[in-house]
């Protein structure tokens, strides 16, 4: 046989069986500890950026304090929430006030295992890389994420502000490393948290749709529950919404919702937390929603949260606070029961005179000029000023036409109407506008001006449809609301209540290319009559007021106005006595304020105190005043001002005759113009009231005094409102007592009887001649 050649490899004995299996199983250990090592590594470089790779991790500091928005709330000074400033509207509430339904409905649907495992739930976590394995996509394999890593996800935002690494971006990669995260986190919140403590931040963090964040918000804006009253069938549902609160949501998709609400019900029979008799008796009940969507357009007083919000925001600013997530409690100096008095009286008053507004211009457009002739182009002009126009403009540059067509084009929208709050219409923009010119507007405030306290802030008529705030920011003429100024400078200049002065012409004399002035009383007239200064501020004689102006000089007026908190520009010119510079009612309430105040000028004063989530003081708001007046003479002006309720001929002694008040009230009426402002001020020993009342422009008013004083157009606010301050005063506490006197005995007389007789019986001739009587006002509101 021939002889076959073999390598020295050919014959190398094989190894043996056991050999064999030593070295797989070394393999294997190597392989594993490989992978252990490099899952540590990962971990580890995930957990720290190594290298900005993988985008930030929160601190320890951030874990044991997880920032989470919630609402700042508003309060009035009686205890009441008034409404809340908020991005996300959340309220955090306490474990202890969850009901065990909703615990149970919670568990049973996102993590039936959440008593068993620290944070990662192994056997999901085995289903989940299967289905990866199998060729599905990591994150829609389902069923994953515990409880825990889906607060981590809440709490820390990790799919939007920790996704910010190199590698964030690498399709596929970019999910790990955010899976990595909430599994680190969720660990992480399981040493450092309790259970329930975890169940807690859950139900207050999930967010439920319809700007619903929080069980607490959802159960009030989908049930008006609070979450401790919430039934079975209630809480399932809302547990429903979590993983889908537009798909979920009951009052746009409610078959949808249902649905969902059974299935959350069927995982709670699965793991028994019900029995079959329970389960089919809530499957059987429909669902039953009392929805109402809470926003900041609704509560108490929101004309003055938009203007206590100007000062928190600067507060929050200078202090690093955000006012809209910080969970603050902000407590005002609002009372809510004179706040709910002063919306009442305006829109019960208001209501009446749009009525007779709409009567007196009917068949007519009430945009005049001073002569009372139509301003041309009114609407065309005004429309210019309109967010909307300027949309349009930007839109169409170039083209006129378009502009002007969508501005004529008619849609459905909702307007604001006294019948009923609101109605769906039929409207192009230009029919909106001049619908919405027609209509009449009001301010009103009251503050206690002994420390300056705000307790009521109406700044219109409907804060929903009409922003604009007509107490501080809207400014107008004041008319004769500011003639005390004049008054209280001549009381300065040892002018008495009782000094006498004819009712005559005053001219004052052409300068400066300006024509000579001669003001006339409001009857068109002069009497000739002597009347005391007390008597011609109580009948607001313009004669008189225009002596006084030309004895004093504009500029002392000025700086008289100044001196007790008018910080408007004032312009020194003969007719400054009448009110011919633009003030707010703020400004108006806190300068007559000295008066009661024995001449101690107090800024209106709208908080007191600002609390951090936890009820931690941050914040405390004391008076801010000065001397402006001896207290004489402060004493004085509500002396003289008290002529206008109690002397013959007054022009608010309807407040005694018709609203039969027996208290001692000063005041003061004003009308501009044309009747385009009607004011009225009122004051008691420890509240002063402001009110204006007229057409968002000057050129639309009333055509006579008739209806457009402010004898008519706004006192009969503070008469409704007074009248329910009063019937309630038991709980309110205003004083019914006197203004109180000077410590020091007055320096001059002012008893000025002998000059002439006591009270009139009746309403002065005027004012029978107004529309206005007691029988056209409501007896119930007087």
């Amino acid at each position: 046989m021939p002889t076959v050649s073999r390598s020295k490899s050919a014959f190398r004995p094989k190894p043996n069986r056991p050999e064999r299996f030593s070295a797989i199983v070394r393999t294997m250990w190597i392989l594993f500890g490989a992978g252990i090592l490099g899952s540590v590594l990962y971990i580890l470089a995930v957990s720290v950026n190594f290298l900005n790779l993988f985008g930030r991790m929160p601190n320890f500091k951030t874990l044991e304090n997880p920032k989470s928005e919630i609402a700042s709330e508003v309060y009035s000074a009686d205890g009441v929430l008034m409404g809340k400033y908020f991005r996300e509207n959340r309220t955090p509430v306490d474990y202890e006030d969850l009901p065990q339904n909703l615990i149970d409905a919670l568990v049973a649907t996102e993590d039936s295992r959440f008593e068993e495992h620290s944070g990662i739930d192994a056997r999901a976590t085995a289903r989940v890389v299967a289905g990866v394995a199998s060729g599905g996509m990591l994150g829609k394999s389902g069923g994953g994420s515990t409880l825990t890593q889906q607060l981590a996800k809440l709490l820390f935002r990790t799919r939007e502000d920790l996704n910010d690494g190199a590698l964030n971006d690498v399709k596929g990669l970019g999910m790990l490393i955010t899976k990595t995260k909430e599994w680190i986190l969720s660990v992480r919140l399981e040493r450092n948290y309790t259970k329930r403590e975890i169940l807690r931040m859950y139900l207050n963090q999930a967010e439920y749709g319809s700007n619903a964040y929080g069980i607490f918000t959802a159960a009030k804006t989908f049930f008006n529950k609070k979450p401790r009253n919430l039934n079975l069938e209630e809480s399932a549902l809302l547990v429903g919404l979590v993983n889908g609160p537009s798909v979920f949501n009951p009052v746009r998709h409610p078959e949808r919702a249902k649905r969902r609400r059974d299935w959350v019900l069927s995982q709670m029979r699965k793991y028994q937390y019900l029995d079959d008799a329970a389960y089919s008796a809530a499957l059987a009940k429909p669902i039953k929603l009392d929805y109402k969507v809470e926003n900041q357009n609704e509560g108490i007083a929101p004309y003055f949260r938009v203007e206590v919000s100007k000062m928190l925001r600067q507060w929050a600013k200078e202090t690093e606070h955000d006012l809209y997530a910080d969970g603050l409690k902000i407590y005002t100096t609002i009372d809510s029961r004179m706040q709910k008095y002063a919306e009442t009286a305006v829109a019960d008053h208001m209501k009446l005179q749009q009525k007779w507004f709409d009567a007196h211009w009917k068949g007519q457009q009430p945009w005049r000029d001073e002569n009372g002739r139509l301003i041309p182009n009114f609407l065309s002009t005004s429309i210019k000023r309109t967010e909307r126009y300027r949309a349009l403009q930007l839109r169409f540059p170039d083209h006129p036409d378009s502009v002007k067509y969508y501005l004529n084009k008619k849609y459905r929208m909702k307007v604001f109407t006294w019948n009923g709050g609101e109605k769906e219409v039929l409207m192009s923009p230009m029919d909106s506008l001049a619908y919405y010119k027609r209509l009449l507007h009001a301010g009103f405030m009251a503050m206690n001006p002994l420390n300056g306290q705000v307790k009521a802030w109406v700044g219109g008529i409907n804060f929903k449809y009409i922003k604009y705030d007509h107490v501080k920011q809207g400014k107008r003429q004041p008319g004769s609301t500011f003639k005390p100024f004049v008054y209280v400078a001549a009381i300065d200049q040892e002018y008495s209540p009782c000094f006498q002065r004819p009712d005559v012409a005053t001219t004052f004399p052409a300068v400066a290319g300006r024509p000579a002035y001669t003001p006339k009383n409001f009857e068109g007239s002069f009497s000739g009559r002597t009347f005391t200064l007390r008597q011609a501020l109580a009948r607001s004689m313009n004669s008189i007021t225009a002596w006084l102006v030309q004895k004093l000089g504009p500029q002392m007026v000025v700086d008289y106005a100044h001196r007790l908190g008018i910080s408007s520009p004032i312009e020194a010119v003969p007719a400054v006595g009448f009110g011919s510079s633009d003030v707010s009612i703020y400004e108006l309430a806190g300068a007559y304020s000295t008066f009661v105040n024995k001449g101690v000028w107090t800024a209106p004063m709208m908080v007191t105190r600002i609390d951090d989530k936890n009820g931690n003081v941050l914040r405390e708001f004391v008076p801010q005043t000065k001397e402006a007046l001896r207290e004489e003479t402060a004493y004085l002006m509500t002396y003289m001002m008290r002529g206008a309720v109690e002397e013959k001929g007054g022009t608010s002694i309807i407040l005694r005759t018709g609203f039969k008040f027996p208290y001692q009230i000063a005041a003061k009426t004003g009308t501009t113009s044309n009747y385009s402002d009607a004011w009225f001020m009122g004051m008691t020993p420890d509240l002063v009231c402001g009110m204006w009342v007229g057409g968002e422009d000057r050129s639309i008013h009333f055509r006579t005094g008739a209806y457009g004083q402010g004898s008519k157009l706004a006192l009969p606010i503070y008469g409704i409102f007074m009248k329910q301050v009063y019937k309630n005063n038991k709980d309110i506490g205003i004083s019914t007592g006197e203004f109180p006197k000077p410590a020091e005995p007055l320096s001059i007389e002012i008893d000025c009887s002998k000059y002439y007789g006591g009270l009139r019986d009746t309403i002065p001739y005027e004012q029978k001649q107004n529309p206005v009587d007691l029988k056209d006002i409501d007896q119930e509101d007087i």
